[in-house]
């Protein structure tokens, strides 16, 4: 019997997986005649729909880290679409490379825009979407696409900017999502001026938004590993990337209203 027993158990584990375990691919999509590779992450232990959450890599492109935070996030009960703005899947191989990526994107906002709402367009899309319950995060470049779609109009339930390059709404008339901001208060790439006329436009457009400041914070403070790429405005800090997480799920928790 015991026999009986051990062979029903081996069997039961190895078919766990299949039942509930995290699951991810690539996603082939296109944007005005172009090639892009998102990565989409979900968890087969969460059933019936559920909020969806765009992740938009910074400015090295849809690498490791970006695809670890959709994994993180899948984990968690979302869906979640690491989105490729640079086409093809690319990856920036050395500073000057990415941001000449970058670059090339920002350059057209309309372009700009379009390539993360075709990214959308594959997460809203998805089955297990609730597409009610749509948001945005985004670092560095994506901290400021998101922001860019907010502002656009998009039709999201919020997003939210890490150590994003701050962009000052020129108008807030179509902003119609929440906005969370969570900033390193010694980033070296946002200026005292800049903060104060980007809270100055969103609190005169009364936008429902929330500004976070981490004081001993510079910039990429959730990236690990980021104050070895040369640059002494980039530095890891556990503290804030712990705490930054946490108020990006209370915010989610506000908005789709779930725990």
């Amino acid at each position: 019997m015991s026999r009986i027993v051990l062979t029903l158990f081996l069997l039961i584990c190895s078919a766990s997986p299949a039942f509930a375990a995290l699951q991810t691919k690539t996603v082939d999509y296109s944007y005005n005649g172009k090639a892009y590779k998102g990565y989409l992450a979900w968890d087969d232990s969460f059933a019936g729909k559920r909020p969806g959450v765009m992740v938009v890599h910074d400015f090295w492109g849809l690498n490791d880290y970006a695809r670890s935070r959709a994994e993180q996030l899948a984990k968690l009960g979302f869906v979640a679409f690491a989105a490729d703005m640079y086409g093809g899947g690319r990856v920036g191989a050395h500073p000057k490379e990415a941001s000449a990526m970058m670059s090339e994107v920002r350059q057209n906002l309309q372009e700009w825009l379009g390539r993360a709402n075709a990214a959308l367009k594959v997460l809203r899309e998805q089955p297990t979407v609730d597409p009610a319950k749509i948001a945005a995060i985004g670092y560095c470049f994506g901290g400021a696409t998101v922001l860019q779609l907010a502002y656009s109009g998009a039709d999201l339930a919020g997003v939210v900017s890490f150590h994003g390059a701050l962009v000052v709404p020129q108008s807030t008339q179509d902003i119609k999502t929440k906005i969370l901001i969570l900033h390193g208060g010694k980033d070296a790439n946002a200026s005292e001026d800049t903060i104060r006329q980007l809270k100055a436009a969103l609190d005169q457009g009364k936008v429902d938004y929330k500004f976070v400041v981490y004081p001993d914070a510079v910039h990429s403070f959730t990236v690990p590993g980021s104050e070895k790429m040369g640059n002494p405005n980039n530095a890891y800090n556990a503290e804030a990337d712990t705490k930054s997480w946490q108020e990006m799920l209370s915010f989610f928790q506000r908005i789709f209203g779930t725990s």
